[in-house]
């Protein structure tokens, strides 16, 4: 059960006090040992997913997952939640993100059309310890130091002022009001504080390449790319493997038109659960059509379905995504999800640690029916991420102090905040110790993304690359 800010018994000191005694249960020290003992085949815990994924889209996730370790990373949520499982764990339960990766971080719009940086995907959200989140983030910045071939020395500076950042954070929110800590967020206008004093001009532009790059993501910008108008119908553009509209499915007769009956279904059963008002916007919309999209990398092949709707004429279009969800990554570790389906538990997740949310994210809602869960989301709206693949030393500790920043608000919205700061200290014990495992799991993920190379090379998987 997630431990609630508002309502953890005690007072401020009792509740510090209580995560400051958690020590002697669970040392900071501790927090940075990796055990793998009963570590499970890498590879068998990928097919283990594709057993549930489009089976044509599975070699396209590999070949993605095989461009380098840290992509490999991105895709191995997985394999790194029952690596966590075997470590040392805390009772200091949030909702986690579940793939807290660096490129899981980035720009969106609030209903106040400004940009803010928050956490992005929540597929895998669900409550756990909350340094299960911290370590996937910090070996993602190891990670992605060794990729842009950073010395030792340089990416362990990155990582330890990561997780002083995340450290500082909660304990700075730990003082304020539950009030102040649910409207923290980070505005990106009119900028970030550090950004404009990064020395590196080419960072500097590439970071504002981004944010231009954001404005341009949104209902228009998607028309613009995604559609065309034959005969004088809008319809989705075809760019296999990537975008495949219904039309071009191999679906006998019958089914295209259960296609087409099963979203519209799958759209009405979603528009229950927004809220009044949000219900009526998405109702002065019409169907127009439906596509399969390819998205990510550790999403590859899970259904994913873009609809294509019209509002007053074509040059009112609204785009919506309709994403399938399975069971987290972490509840086999952890304790079975509360929700109904998993749509609704990626959307209460995301709602609980976002400061800002998609205004249209809903989900389907089918209690009695065997089908894929599925939840709803506008497909673009002012949405960006940095690359950090060639940033330099002092453009990625920037960037990852916004990331545990934002990790940190993310967690106290939901967690004991208090005891989460009093379990952490005011010394670098806990900084050392990420750092430590961070270092370990890249040596990790590196062996495992060798295995997965191996795989591929003796014909055990399938791989399409540069898709």
């Amino acid at each position: 059960m997630i431990m609630d800010s508002g309502t953890a018994a005690g007072t401020r000191e009792d509740r510090w006090r209580s995560g400051k005694a958690l020590r002697r249960q669970v040392p900071l020290e501790a927090l940075g040992a990796l055990d793998r003992t009963e570590k499970t085949d890498p590879v068998a815990l990928l097919e283990s997913q594709a057993e549930t994924r489009v089976p044509e889209l599975v070699p396209v996730r590999y070949g993605r997952m095989l461009v380098s370790p840290f992509t490999f990373y991105r895709g191995a949520a997985k394999i790194m939640a029952a690596d966590l499982a075997q470590s040392p764990r805390t009772p200091l339960t949030t909702q986690l993100c579940g793939d807290a990766h660096l490129s899981n971080f980035g720009v969106f719009a609030s209903p106040e059309r400004r940009l803010v940086f928050d956490l992005n995907d929540f597929d895998e959200t669900h409550p756990g310890p909350f340094e299960w989140d911290v370590k996937r983030l910090l070996a993602s910045l190891e990670i992605a130091g060794r990729f842009n071939a950073f010395s030792r020395k340089q990416r362990r500076s990155v990582v330890l002022a990561a997780a002083r950042a995340y450290r500082l954070a909660i304990r700075d929110l730990a003082t304020k009001t539950n009030l102040a800590v649910w409207y923290a967020h980070q505005a990106v206008q009119p900028g970030l504080p550090g950004l404009r004093t990064l020395r590196s001009k080419e960072t500097r532009r590439a970071v504002r390449k981004t944010l231009d790059k954001a404005y341009s993501r949104d209902n228009l910008g998607s028309l613009r790319s995604l559609t065309e108008t034959v005969d004088g119908r809008l319809r989705f553009v075809s760019n296999p493997p990537l975008v495949v509209p219904s039309r071009e499915l191999d679906l006998p007769g019958a089914a295209s038109v259960g296609l087409e009956n099963w979203i519209a279904e799958l759209l009405e059963q979603y528009r229950q659960t927004l809220s009044h008002d949000r219900r009526r916007l998405v109702e002065q919309y019409t169907f127009v059509d439906i596509a399969r999209k390819v998205v990510g990398v550790g999403s590859v092949g899970t259904r994913a379905w873009i609809v294509l709707l019209r509002g007053v004429d074509d040059q009112d279009p609204l785009i919506l995504q309709a994403k399938e969800a399975t069971a987290s990554v972490l509840e086999p570790h952890t304790e079975p999800s509360v929700f109904g389906s998993h749509g609704e538990r990626v959307v209460q997740g995301q709602r609980l640690m976002q400061a800002y949310g998609d205004v249209l994210l809903g989900w389907q809602f089918w209690p009695d029916r065997p089908a894929p869960h599925y939840y709803v989301r506008q497909l673009r709206d002012w949405k960006g991420s940095m690359a950090v693949e060639g940033l330099d030393v002092e453009a990625v500790t920037t960037y990852a102090g916004y990331c545990a920043w934002t990790l940190a608000r993310a967690h106290a919205r939901s967690g004991d905040r208090l005891a989460i700061a009093g379990y952490l200290g005011s010394k670098d014990a806990f900084d050392t110790a990420m750092a430590d495992y961070a270092g370990a799991y890249a040596d990790v993920n590196e062996r495992d993304f060798a295995a997965l190379e191996a795989a591929a090379a003796d014909g055990r998987i399938d791989v399409q690359r540069g898709v």
